[in-house]
């Protein structure tokens, strides 16, 4: 800048602040006590400025803020854990805030908003919700490991018949719920539910106690105990899906990179 109209900036400037910032001789020019007070906060405002622009340029990319994530429990039990792994190396500024809980209660967190993206499990469609698939996976039976098929590589789910059953509520998804005992139906009964349980975990441990049979996603294999048997399911074309969702219109870059890496594997 030439040195008139720095000069007529310094002085628009002065006048702004309503005071010399500058004592100028024939020789020299210096800062005022003023001056120098201003110039660091001068020099702080512009760090700060910059600081702010990365910041809003890595919420712009999906590279920080918050992301509340829902998550059914059974998730944990496939690849969840890895692709959780990877979503924090990948963007480590994220506040990432996980709540685990049902497919129903991931869907109402969704549409209520309390939840940014969520992985369900055998979830009907949902007006205003996007599914994704993430992955499939066969059925099991269940068994105690006294039941006459538990060496058994596989069975037919008619073998599960006039047998009690431990079994998820319908209210923590109905289309979930409805599903292995389709296949029930397909070999000509629908079992009885003798005993409802809301995690896996507490369903197969009241299986090995002997309290029934159970129809479950293949991933319980993971956390199975000695008491129990999981064996395959002939003639059970049926499969249990993972999805990631979120809402229709979502443009947040935060959601969809968390997507991005949950729908790779």
């Amino acid at each position: 800048m030439a040195q008139p109209p720095l000069s007529q900036a310094i002085r628009r400037l002065e006048a702004a602040v309503g005071c010399s910032l500058l004592t100028r001789t024939s020789r020299s020019v210096r800062l005022t006590p003023a001056g120098a007070a201003f110039l660091e906060r001068a020099r702080r405002t512009l760090r700060t400025v910059e600081e702010d622009i990365h910041e809003a340029r890595s919420i712009g990319l999906g590279q920080a803020g918050r992301l509340n994530v829902g998550f059914v429990g059974s998730g944990m039990l496939t690849t969840l854990p890895g692709i959780l792994s990877r979503y924090v190396a990948a963007f480590p500024a994220v506040q990432l805030q996980l709540h685990e809980s049902f497919t129903a209660r991931v869907i109402a967190g969704l549409l209520g908003g309390e939840v940014d993206a969520g992985i369900v499990r055998d979830a009907e469609p949902v007006d205003g919700l996007v599914a994704t698939p993430m992955l499939s996976e066969p059925y099991v039976a269940v068994l105690p490991s006294d039941h006459p098929h538990a060496g058994d590589s596989s069975m037919s789910v008619a073998g599960l018949a006039d047998t009690p059953f431990v079994y998820p509520p319908r209210q923590a998804g109905a289309r979930a719920f409805e599903k292995p005992l389709a296949l029930c139906e397909e070999h000509g009964f629908r079992p009885r539910v003798a005993h409802e349980a809301s995690h896996w975990l507490t369903i197969l441990r009241l299986v090995g106690a002997g309290l029934g049979v159970s129809i479950a996603p293949a991933c319980v294999r993971n956390i199975a105990t000695a008491d129990v048997s999981c064996v395959a399911l002939r003639e059970a074309p049926v499969v249990s899906e993972l999805e990631f969702m979120h809402r229709v219109g979502e443009h947040r870059p935060i959601v969809h990179a968390f997507g991005q890496i949950a729908t790779q594997g």
